[in-house]
This record gives structure tokens, sequence and C-alpha cells, in this order.
């Protein structure tokens, strides 16, 4: 034991020196420290299993390297700052300690992570507590350069957790890579209105690769866009207590292959803002959300336990193709005020074309659409290529690396 607290203690320093400048060398955080277990002792011999590896809360100025098929833990934020990169290698585990929205991992403007799991080995963050519940911890931050629509101008705003600041003018923007990566158990909250969720993407880019992540038994929002324009392909989210995809503040990336499956606590499928309602559509001139949205499947829990599939409102604007959704009350419920000039133009966004339903299957839901705007069309003229909808193959994609399916 003597040994092991000299390791920590000696990885304590190394962290907290490394972190005063810039040019120093990549932080490589190892343990290979073995300590028998003989609680898991199998028939065939003793097993042999690794401590976690402990991270300091701090803001790295410097790389930060995790290595492959390790385990470590978290107490506090881990920040990446402007020009640093966390690299996180397959198979790692990072365990977070159980104390809610003040312990996460953020990938400032400027930084990057380069997160590259497989489906055999993904990438996995979730609570290190005993016994995991939703909300034991905050969650994973991105934030970029990319357009948003809640500032004037080139100006920035700042993340609900952490204060960090995000937006600007580059839609090409890049915050690295996340490619088979699962959060576990987040959404920890800070107060009541300032929640973490299970991926939170501010003002991220396109030049982002964000392909196959699962957001799993989340206390708030299970994936979240905060503007910019970066695109997401295969995304899981099951079991979150609010709105399993939710996106705001003029987000006009893409979200192609997407599972969405509810639990006994939950919200909406999708919710889907043209702006951020607290703040104000402050872009001049003015843009709102228009993502695409292509081959997703949404699951309730039946049409007689209500809610919402998908959510449109605030002037939101958005092009669907290719979604199945059931086992809900609504299929699309669509909310704003009348006038090309309104506050939240949701209803002319479909008279014009730019929000749009093409090729929707419903299966065990009772309304469709639900008109809210205040505008006057029909379903027709928002649903085209009603039951041609087939969603996504979840099960083909989905296969060995995500849970609670």
């Amino acid at each position: 034991m003597k040994n092991n607290l000299f390791l920590v203690l000696a990885i304590t320093a190394l962290l907290f020196n490394s972190c005063a400048s810039d040019d120093t060398a990549d932080i490589y955080i190892t343990d290979n420290s073995v300590v028998n277990n003989t609680t898991n002792n199998t028939n065939t011999g003793g097993n042999e299993e690794e401590e976690d590896i402990p991270i300091n809360a701090a803001e790295y100025s410097s790389d930060l390297v995790l290595e492959a098929n390790k385990t470590y833990t978290i107490s506090g934020p881990v920040i990446m700052a402007e020009g640093a990169t966390l690299v996180i290698n397959e198979g790692v585990t990072i365990k977070a300690v159980a104390t809610g929205a003040d312990v996460y991992i953020a990938i400032s403007q400027g930084a990057q992570i380069i997160a590259n799991g497989t489906a055999s080995k993904p990438i996995v963050m979730t609570s290190g507590d005993a016994n995991p519940a939703a909300g034991q911890w905050g969650g994973l931050i991105l934030l970029g350069k990319a357009p948003i629509n809640s500032v004037t101008g080139n100006a920035t705003s700042t993340s609900e957790i952490g204060s960090l600041p995000y937006g600007g003018t580059d839609n090409a923007d890049s915050s690295g890579v996340l490619r088979y990566v699962r959060v576990e158990y987040s959404g920890g909250a800070a107060d009541g209105s300032s929640e973490n969720n299970g991926f939170s993407f501010y003002g991220v880019g396109a030049g982002t690769t964000v392909d196959y992540i699962q957001a799993y038994e989340g206390a708030d929002d299970g994936i979240e866009f905060f503007g910019g324009t970066v695109n997401v392909n295969h995304a899981v989210v099951i079991n979150c207590q609010d709105d399993s995809i939710d996106w705001t503040e003029g987000f006009t990336g893409s979200i192609t292959n997407a599972y969405v499956k509810h639990g006994a606590e939950h919200d909406k499928g999708f919710e889907c803002d043209g702006y951020n309602t607290d703040i104000g559509n402050l872009s001049n001139p003015k843009f709102w959300s228009k993502p695409t949205v292509k081959d997703v499947t949404i699951v309730g829990l039946g049409s007689g336990t209500g809610n919402e599939a998908v959510r449109l409102r605030a002037g939101t604007q958005g092009i669907f193709d290719n979604i199945a959704i059931e086992g809900f009350e609504e299929g699309f419920d669509l909310d704003g005020d009348v006038g090309a000039n309104s506050d939240n133009p949701t209803g002319t966004g479909v008279i014009n074309g730019d929000l749009d339903v093409t090729n929707v299957t419903f299966t065990d839901v009772t309304t469709k659409m639900k008109n809210d705007t205040g505008e006057t069309f029909t379903e027709a003229d928002f649903i085209t290529g009603d039951g041609n909808g087939t969603g996504t193959d979840y099960a083909a994609w989905g296969a060995g690396w995500t849970v609670g399916n």
C-alpha cells in the first residue's frame, strides 16, 4: 500500500506541474500496479484486477493521453484548455465520483478530444458508484466556434455548466473525434435551470467527427445541441428522463441514424427549438435551427401513456426523412405564433417548406400532427409519404457496443 500511495502522489504532482505551460510533453496517465482481489477470484485461479487510475480535477493545457483498456476515475471538472487534446484510446472506462453536476469532462473552444473506441471495445464514461443511477455525475461537454443565434455579431455565449465560452463564425470548426463512446448515468443538476446532459454540443462545428455514440440512463437530456453545425451519425439514447435529443440556438447540422427508446421516466423523444427562449434570437440577420434529420426510430411506451415523440417550437425549421414513430399520444406537436415576422414562426416554416417530414410510419400513435402554431395548413402540407418510413436499422449497427436495448 505504501508503494501505491507513493505512485498516486507522484502522479498528482506530475499532473499539476504539467498544467503550467503549453510547451510540456504529453501527459500519459498510467498505472501498471495490480492488486490481488480475492473476492473476485474464479475457479481458474487468482484473478488480478488493476486499480482505477485517478485523473485530477484541473484545467489541462497539455495533451492528456488515456491508455487503451484501462480504467480511470475523475472526481471533479476535467477541462481541456485551448490547444490541448484529450486522447482516449479504445476500451477505456472513465468512472466519475457520484457527486453530481460538479464532475464532468469539458473540451474548450480550440481544444480537441480524440476518443476512438471500437464496436468491440467502446469508450465508456459512467458513474463510479456501486449502485449507479441517473444524475450521479455531469457528462461530456464539447464547446466549439461554430455559429449560434443567442448572441449578436461575433460574440460568444457561455455554457450552463462551467460558464465556458462557445460560438463564433467557423462552420467547419473541429472539436475532434467521438467514435463508439457511451455516456451513462449523467445529467447532474447544478440548480433548477442548469443541468448537464449526456452529450452537450455547444457551438460545435462540422469538422468534428461524431459517429456511434450512446447516452444511457441520464437525468436530463441525452444529447443536446446549442447551435453549431456538427453532423452526428449513429446516435442512441435510451432511458433518459428529460428529452432524448434536444436542439436550440440555431443548430444547423445533421442527425442521421438515430435510435431513441423511452424508459419509465421521460419527456419528449425530440425537443426542437429555433432559438433559446431563455435568451432570445439575437442573431442579425436572424437565423433559426434547421438541421437535417434522417433515418430515425423513436420508441415510446404506448399511445395510452401520452407524451409527444417530436415537439417543434420557437420557430424551428428542419427537414425530416425516413422516420418511424411508435407508442405516443402525439407524433409531431408544432407550437408557434402567426406571421413570418413573429418571434416563433414555426408554422411559417411549414408553409415555406423549411419544416417538412417525408416518409414516416406511425405505429400506435393517436394524433400524427398537432398544429398549435396559429397558421393554417393541413397534415398533408407537413407530412408526405405517410406509411413509407422504415427508421434506422439499429439492430445491425447498434449491436455489441450499446446497452439497455
